[in-house]
């Protein structure tokens, strides 16, 4: 089956110490889509240029998250950082449309102690993000991220995710689902896309626990769970959202081991 992979640029061809580097080394590779991160440190001007040199197009781009030394992860669900939070989208709109990337995901912060004022401002906050990408034709995502992985990470818990997506009820906004951080959480993967799939709108793959490639040792079985994310109706790019074992090259052969090919 012919499946279509982005690599994430901020895991992978982490043997360039710049992410603008890694452009060329993922075309090089055989990639012809890439997302990522938000490339911190690099103008709108170097991103751009940077993907075209490479010949790539690019599918996702995470929100500006704020200072990352300070342990900011977003703000959407942050009270008292709306105009930080609405910032961070229309910065991040220009570097996607500089791109002409249009899916971005939107990080909801780190929140200690979670309340109903925290609900408030991530509904209030999401809703202005809506109205933005409905402008400008980009569809945005929600993630539900590993305690694990992130502690006190506000969207940690599925069913949240959902319930916000129904309540807004939106085109221009879907699920992002990483099934790295879906196994972490709750696991039941087969009826999770079953029941879900409609809500979708990217997704993203590694093996756990260890964040590696699909087909390093762990808990989940890839061969099997790719032709269901198709089955549920997922067809766009699937992330390459792990970090590689030993290098990036060499962890590639998992796709050729699966006969799967660089897209």
């Amino acid at each position: 089956m012919s499946w279509k992979f982005a690599c994430n640029l901020s895991f992978m061809f982490n043997e360039c110490p710049n992410l603008i580097g890694r452009y060329q080394l993922a075309k090089d590779a055989g990639f012809h889509t890439v997302e990522s991160g938000f490339p911190f440190g690099y103008t709108i001007q170097q991103v751009q240029k940077a993907k075209e040199d490479a010949g790539i197009q690019q599918v996702l781009i995470n929100v500006f998250t704020g200072d990352v030394t300070k342990g900011e992860l977003g703000y959407a669900a942050i009270p008292g950082k709306e105009i930080e939070f609405r910032n961070s989208i229309e910065m991040t709109i220009d570097y996607a449309k500089a791109l002409d990337c249009n899916k971005i995901h939107i990080m909801a912060g780190i929140v200690d102690n979670s309340t109903s004022a925290n609900d408030a401002a991530y509904e209030s906050n999401l809703r202005y993000a809506v109205e933005k990408f409905k402008t400008e034709n980009i569809l945005g995502l929600i993630e539900p991220i590993n305690s694990y992985s992130v502690p006190n990470y506000y969207l940690n818990c599925y069913e949240k995710a959902i319930d916000i997506i129904r309540k807004i009820n939106s085109p221009h906004l879907k699920l992002m689902l990483d099934i790295f951080h879906l196994q972490h959480i709750r696991g039941n993967i087969s009826n999770f896309l079953k029941h879900y799939g409609s809500y979708i709108g990217h997704v993203q793959i590694a093996q756990v626990p260890d964040r590696n490639e699909p087909d390093t040792p762990g808990e989940l079985n890839y061969q099997y769970i790719l032709p269901l994310i198709s089955k549920c109706g997922y067809n766009d790019y699937i992330g390459l959202e792990y970090k590689p074992k030993t290098s990036t090259i060499s962890g590639l052969k998992w796709m050729k081991n699966f006969d799967y090919y660089p897209h």
